[in-house]
């Protein structure tokens, strides 16, 4: 039996809250007849831990733009124990700080994060970093600034777990023999056959204005991209690839908003509950609907 991995970070539009509701949709005979697994946005890996942890697959690719968390994906399956070190050193001293010793040292790491960032050569550094900024910032965010840098502030957290030994054993398992790749999801086309199931989780179109943090990476993903990736999609479609995509719900704000409706035409549509803040006000807060589209 593979040992249960879990999203080892936090993430923006993480879908642990909804998995039960993705797994309804899972293709029939998954692991039999559909043998490979395509996830090109793959983020906190909700998805891609449950199929890894449940199924057999022959063959599992994962990609994202973002080059961090893809250097944290690839050091936790090729250099895991030299990761556990840096991060096991960086929590001991996070809690042997006062207060203000945290905050310096939060933002110390910060820094040296982005410092980082300009040649990308200390790929084990990034990854630590990368992990030890995602437990101790603010709501877990993931947000850069214009010139690429990192810019989330420190969080509340008293002692959170910043090296979950067990579990980075467990993902690292897992990740054995997957293909991880930086870059846009155009380039899973190669892998995706009639015997890969496909899932995509892009960037959220806004439901409203404040609902939208700077995003995850220096590209923008707005109605011209979401149009690109459902051309893509109808693509995929045409080669026999299965596929389940997630997005917002346009008419939690406006019922008139056939935005995904009419570009989905041809695939079902599931509205599904998901415990979400539309924005920061009272009036944005509680159960609003997600999209779920599947196209088989």
């Amino acid at each position: 039996m593979k040992p249960l991995a879990k999203p080892f970070i936090k993430w923006a539009g993480g879908k642990s809250q909804i998995l039960s509701e993705i797994r309804k949709n899972y293709p029939e005979g998954f692991g039999k007849d559909i043998t490979k697994y395509a996830e090109p946005f793959v983020g906190g890996g909700a998805v891609l831990f449950d199929i890894l942890c449940n199924y057999s697959m022959e063959a599992v690719y994962i990609s994202d733009i973002n080059n961090s968390l893809i250097d944290t994906y690839l050091t936790i399956r090729d250099d895991l124990h030299n990761l556990i070190d840096l991060l096991t050193e960086l929590q001991f001293k996070y809690y042997q700080a006062d207060t203000e010793g945290k905050k310096a040292f939060y933002y110390n790491i910060r820094n040296q994060y982005n410092e980082l960032q300009i040649n990308r050569s200390e790929k084990l550094r990034i990854a630590a970093f990368f992990i030890f900024l995602n437990h101790t910032c603010f709501n877990g965010l993931y947000r850069v600034n214009s010139k690429g840098e990192f810019n989330v502030p420190m969080g509340q957290y008293k002692k959170p777990v910043i090296c979950d030994i067990e579990n980075l054993q467990a993902v690292s398992s897992c990740l054995q023999g997957v293909q991880i790749i930086c870059g846009d999801y155009h380039l899973s086309n190669s892998f995706i056959d009639n015997k890969t199931f496909v899932y995509f989780d892009p960037p959220y179109r806004p439901l409203s204005q404040t609902s939208s943090f700077t995003a995850y990476s220096q590209n923008g993903f707005g109605d011209k991209e979401q149009a690109e990736l459902a051309k893509f999609i109808n693509d995929m479609t045409r080669k026999g690839a299965y596929i389940v995509a997630s997005n917002s719900d346009p008419k939690n704000t406006n019922v008139n908003d056939d935005f995904f409706d009419v570009l989905y035409s041809k695939h079902k549509i599931f509205r599904i509950n998901a415990n979400r803040m539309i924005n920061s006000s009272a009036d944005g807060r509680g159960k609003i609907t997600e999209l779920l589209i599947v196209n088989k």
